[in-house]
Protein backbone atom coordinates (compact mmCIF):
# COMPACT_ATOMS: atom_id res chain seq x y z
CA UNK A 1 0.00 0.00 0.00
CA UNK A 2 1.04 3.32 -0.72
CA UNK A 3 2.29 5.78 1.93
CA UNK A 4 -0.89 7.95 2.70
CA UNK A 5 -0.75 11.32 3.77
CA UNK A 6 -3.38 12.96 5.92
CA UNK A 7 -5.14 16.03 4.79
CA UNK A 8 -8.01 18.16 5.51
CA UNK A 9 -10.90 19.69 4.19
CA UNK A 10 -13.77 22.61 4.38
CA UNK A 11 -17.35 22.08 3.92
CA UNK A 12 -20.18 23.43 4.88
CA UNK A 13 -22.12 21.91 7.31
CA UNK A 14 -25.24 21.22 5.96
CA UNK A 15 -23.16 19.31 2.56
CA UNK A 16 -20.94 17.61 4.94
CA UNK A 17 -23.95 16.09 6.71
CA UNK A 18 -25.55 15.11 3.47
CA UNK A 19 -22.29 13.38 2.83
CA UNK A 20 -22.48 11.29 5.96
CA UNK A 21 -26.04 10.18 5.31
CA UNK A 22 -25.03 9.07 1.87
CA UNK A 23 -21.86 7.30 2.91
CA UNK A 24 -23.62 5.89 5.70
CA UNK A 25 -26.53 4.27 3.32
CA UNK A 26 -23.60 2.92 1.25
CA UNK A 27 -21.89 0.75 4.32
CA UNK A 28 -18.38 3.06 4.24
CA UNK A 29 -16.47 3.10 7.46
CA UNK A 30 -15.34 6.55 7.83
CA UNK A 31 -15.16 9.52 5.42
CA UNK A 32 -11.77 8.66 4.29
CA UNK A 33 -12.87 5.39 2.48
CA UNK A 34 -15.46 7.24 0.85
CA UNK A 35 -13.15 10.47 -0.53
CA UNK A 36 -10.99 8.12 -1.42
CA UNK A 37 -13.38 6.65 -3.83
CA UNK A 38 -14.68 9.62 -4.82
CA UNK A 39 -11.09 10.98 -5.95
CA UNK A 40 -10.31 7.46 -7.83
CA UNK A 41 -13.63 8.01 -9.96
CA UNK A 42 -12.19 11.55 -10.74
CA UNK A 43 -8.95 10.02 -11.84
CA UNK A 44 -11.00 7.25 -13.83
CA UNK A 45 -12.92 10.07 -15.45
CA UNK A 46 -9.63 11.71 -16.19
CA UNK A 47 -8.25 8.58 -18.15
CA UNK A 48 -11.60 8.27 -20.01
CA UNK A 49 -11.13 12.10 -21.21
CA UNK A 50 -7.64 12.09 -22.19
CA UNK A 51 -7.85 9.01 -24.48
CA UNK A 52 -6.00 6.54 -22.49
CA UNK A 53 -6.43 2.97 -22.05
CA UNK A 54 -9.44 1.43 -20.31
CA UNK A 55 -11.57 -1.21 -19.98
CA UNK A 56 -15.34 -1.30 -19.99
CA UNK A 57 -18.35 -3.12 -20.19
CA UNK A 58 -21.29 -2.95 -23.24
CA UNK A 59 -24.25 -4.12 -21.53
CA UNK A 60 -27.07 -4.20 -24.31
CA UNK A 61 -30.48 -5.63 -24.38
CA UNK A 62 -31.63 -6.63 -27.79
CA UNK A 63 -34.36 -8.23 -29.88
CA UNK A 64 -32.82 -11.49 -31.17
CA UNK A 65 -35.53 -12.14 -33.98
CA UNK A 66 -34.50 -8.64 -35.87
CA UNK A 67 -33.29 -9.94 -38.89
CA UNK A 68 -29.56 -9.99 -39.61
CA UNK A 69 -28.96 -8.64 -35.99
CA UNK A 70 -27.08 -11.31 -34.27
CA UNK A 71 -25.08 -11.27 -37.41
CA UNK A 72 -23.93 -7.78 -37.55
CA UNK A 73 -23.63 -7.53 -33.51
CA UNK A 74 -20.08 -10.64 -34.19
CA UNK A 75 -19.36 -8.59 -37.39
CA UNK A 76 -18.55 -5.61 -35.45
CA UNK A 77 -16.65 -7.91 -32.55
CA UNK A 78 -14.68 -9.50 -35.05
CA UNK A 79 -13.57 -6.36 -36.71
CA UNK A 80 -12.74 -4.28 -33.35
CA UNK A 81 -9.25 -6.12 -33.69
CA UNK A 82 -8.19 -6.87 -30.37
CA UNK A 83 -10.62 -4.49 -28.37
CA UNK A 84 -13.19 -7.07 -27.58
CA UNK A 85 -11.78 -9.36 -24.64
CA UNK A 86 -15.14 -11.61 -24.17
CA UNK A 87 -18.69 -11.59 -24.11
CA UNK A 88 -21.41 -13.09 -22.05
CA UNK A 89 -25.23 -13.60 -23.94
CA UNK A 90 -28.46 -14.86 -22.10
CA UNK A 91 -31.42 -15.53 -23.15
CA UNK A 92 -34.20 -13.28 -20.90
CA UNK A 93 -37.35 -14.05 -22.92
CA UNK A 94 -38.93 -15.28 -25.96
CA UNK A 95 -37.81 -12.24 -28.01
CA UNK A 96 -34.90 -10.21 -25.72
CA UNK A 97 -31.50 -11.01 -24.89
CA UNK A 98 -29.19 -9.72 -22.82
CA UNK A 99 -25.23 -9.18 -24.10
CA UNK A 100 -22.29 -8.05 -21.88
CA UNK A 101 -19.25 -7.32 -23.89
CA UNK A 102 -16.20 -6.65 -22.14
CA UNK A 103 -13.61 -4.66 -23.75
CA UNK A 104 -10.04 -3.23 -23.79
CA UNK A 105 -8.22 0.44 -25.37
CA UNK A 106 -8.38 3.58 -25.98
CA UNK A 107 -11.41 5.28 -24.21
CA UNK A 108 -12.27 6.85 -27.69
CA UNK A 109 -12.23 3.72 -29.78
CA UNK A 110 -14.02 1.73 -27.11
CA UNK A 111 -16.70 4.53 -26.99
CA UNK A 112 -16.80 4.27 -31.12
CA UNK A 113 -16.73 0.68 -31.04
CA UNK A 114 -19.69 1.05 -28.23
CA UNK A 115 -21.46 3.57 -30.72
CA UNK A 116 -21.27 1.59 -33.84
CA UNK A 117 -23.12 -1.33 -31.84
CA UNK A 118 -25.44 0.85 -30.06
CA UNK A 119 -27.11 2.25 -33.02
CA UNK A 120 -27.36 -1.26 -34.60
CA UNK A 121 -31.60 -1.70 -35.64
CA UNK A 122 -32.88 -3.87 -32.94
CA UNK A 123 -30.48 -3.10 -29.94
CA UNK A 124 -33.37 -1.75 -27.80
CA UNK A 125 -31.10 -0.39 -24.82
CA UNK A 126 -27.29 -0.48 -23.86
CA UNK A 127 -24.79 1.25 -21.87
CA UNK A 128 -21.15 1.66 -22.12
CA UNK A 129 -19.21 1.86 -18.47
CA UNK A 130 -15.69 2.47 -18.74
CA UNK A 131 -12.88 2.23 -15.70
CA UNK A 132 -9.04 2.05 -15.53
CA UNK A 133 -7.09 -0.91 -16.11
CA UNK A 134 -6.24 -0.38 -12.63
CA UNK A 135 -2.42 0.32 -12.50
CA UNK A 136 -2.01 3.83 -11.60
CA UNK A 137 -4.86 3.67 -8.78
Amino acid sequence: MAHLVRTGISLESDLLERFDCAIHKKGYKNRSEAIRDLVRDFVVTEDVEENRMVVGTLTMVYDHHRPKLSERLIEAQHHAEHKVLAATHVHLDHHNCLEVIIMRGRSADVRHLADRILSLRGVKHGKLVLTTPGKNL
